[in-house]
């Protein structure tokens, strides 16, 4: 496994939208390792491809909290199936370092996808499991958190994330 550089805004792989999987492979298990890696190691609850300048339809997802055992989920080719109700979810992201933003998403999703082995899958979830499938698969659609906020707010996220890599790479 090894971590992987993650791309961060206003990059234009994250804009892009992802293709579809043709077949799991041990190259497509080998990038989901290496993702969940990275994501890991940024302390992040998520990860798609895009954000690491990979173009498929693959995403990973651990919500469980430090102290509980991994839930660690693979998604190939994702697609929501059913939206349900309404919730506002402060999120961050990897690719917006030093930002987060109150986003309004479905408080249920069912989403259908392809399993490592490259089983369909269907899962139910609400809660943060829903947020961040949803916010998941909007990078698989080129579609990212400032998308979904006003100018004043998508202006505040830009000087958020120019601030933080900044200090990052003092």
């Amino acid at each position: 496994m090894a971590q992987l550089r993650i791309l961060t805004y206003p990059h234009p792989t994250l804009k892009a939208k992802a293709e579809p999987i043709l077949a799991v492979t041990d190259e497509i298990r080998e990038l989901a390792a290496d993702m969940a890696e990275t994501m890991y190691h940024a302390a992040g609850v998520g990860l798609a491809a895009n954000q690491v300048g990979v173009l498929k339809r693959i995403f990973v997802i651990d919500t469980a909290q430090e102290d509980e055992p991994s839930e660690l989920r693979t998604f190939i080719n994702p697609e929501l199936v059913e939206l349900d109700g309404e919730q506002v979810y402060g999120e961050g992201c990897l690719s917006f370092p030093g930002a987060a933003e109150d986003i309004k998403r479905a408080e249920r999703v069912l989403v259908r996808a392809l399993d490592l082995d490259g089983k369909p899958f269907e899962l139910e979830a609400t809660g943060l499991l829903a947020v961040a499938i949803q916010h998941e698969n909007d990078h698989l659609n080129g579609i990212l958190m400032i998308d979904k906020v006003g100018p004043l707010k998508r202006r505040k996220i830009s000087r958020q994330v120019q601030r933080a890599v900044a200090e990052a790479s003092e």
